[in-house]
């Protein structure tokens, strides 16, 4: 199997550079996963295009504003993307200047904000603020939404509340649930008043979710690692669902990636354990899911190991004629684009 196996043609027009007007205004191609059959639809149709007792589970991460900017002490500038918060001062990082920065060299960022880099850790630079800020009040101060690099244009303030979903709630992504954009409060309630429940999970989105395979051979791919946690509540819940033979529809990849990374261990018994931890699972054709049944989903990049996931779950053949569809379609892609619904037709 390999990464060319995964590619198609997109005209750059097609990728959204800005989100909708409004949420939920976005377009909606349905996929039926068992035939490949599609349909134009509005993702306002969702409630009607799914079943009373169908089960919503969304990923309730927060964006980290994760993009800082500021010079080292030497005078050179730099770009830094938190990949994750480890303690009140201290976070790793992706790291963009000239000549690496030195273990022990000190930076000076925007807002007068100071920092000290105490190693490196693979690609990774280990840093550490100074002062009474934490890590976490720095970045609401001075960061920077870390739009995707395909996005070409810096962040403006719209990007800190439509770069996030409504839900929410976890702070610790670098990058959006970005099938979660196209939510707003208002088709959440009536979801609920169709009877479909709504359950969280957690996954927070590392910045390798943007990393291209290095090797040809798919199987040889290694993800980043990523947080995971899924609550007792929603383990209950979404077992319960299972055993009553209700369907299960991810809202994203991510949370695809969780609820397959929770699957109970052993054979015989549907549904997820609760706990935290961390996933570096990479799904992609020959998979054999064990929890998700239907998944909305963005529109991926092409040889991505997102593209893949959505492959394995609904045949590579289907979803690769759904793409071509989608730009004939002039469909939107990527992150702030349009949608994809796919599920079995009954």
């Amino acid at each position: 199997m390999r990464k060319s196996d995964f590619n198609f043609n997109l005209p750059k027009e097609l990728i959204a550079q800005e989100p909708p007007v409004e949420r939920g205004t976005s377009r909606l191609l349905q996929l039926d996963r068992n035939s490949g059959a599609l349909q134009d639809r509005l993702f306002a149709d969702l409630p009607q295009l799914l079943k009373a007792d169908d089960m919503l589970v969304i990923n309730d991460t927060r964006v980290l504003p994760a993009r800082l900017h500021g010079i080292k002490d030497s005078g050179g500038r730099i770009e830094i993307l938190v990949e994750r918060v480890e303690g009140v001062h201290h976070f790793i990082a992706q790291c963009r200047s000239s000549k690496p920065p030195r273990p022990g060299q000190k930076l000076i960022l925007e807002g007068n904000a100071k920092m000290r880099v105490v190693g490196r850790r693979g690609e990774f630079y280990e840093l550490e603020t100074e002062g009474p800020e934490s890590v976490i009040q720095l970045l609401d101060r001075i960061g920077h939404m870390p739009l995707p690099p395909y996005i070409g244009r810096d962040d403006q303030p719209q990007d800190h509340e439509r770069y996030q979903t409504v839900y929410a709630v976890q702070p610790g992504a670098v990058a959006a649930p970005t099938a979660g954009l196209h939510f707003d409060a208002r088709l959440l309630d009536l979801l609920r008043a169709r009877g479909i429940e709504i359950v969280p999970v957690t996954l927070h989105v590392g910045a390798g979710t943007f990393q291209p395979l290095r090797v040809d051979d798919v199987r040889a791919h290694r993800m980043h690692r990523e947080r995971i946690d899924i609550g007792a509540d929603s383990a209950r819940r979404i077992n319960a669902a299972k055993a009553a033979g209700r369907r299960i529809v991810a809202v994203g990849t991510t949370v695809v990636r969780v609820l397959e990374s929770m699957a109970h261990a052993s054979r015989g018994r549907e549904g997820v354990e609760s706990g935290s931890g961390e996933t570096d699972i990479f799904i992609f054709p020959g998979y054999r899911f064990r929890v998700v049944d239907g998944l909305i989903t963005n529109f991926h990049l092409p040889e991505s190991t997102l593209l893949m996931l959505v492959c394995a779950f609904a045949g590579t053949e289907s979803v690769l004629a759904a793409y071509r569809h989608a730009i004939e379609k002039r469909y939107r892609f990527f992150s702030y684009g349009d949608a994809m619904l796919v599920l079995p037709a009954v």
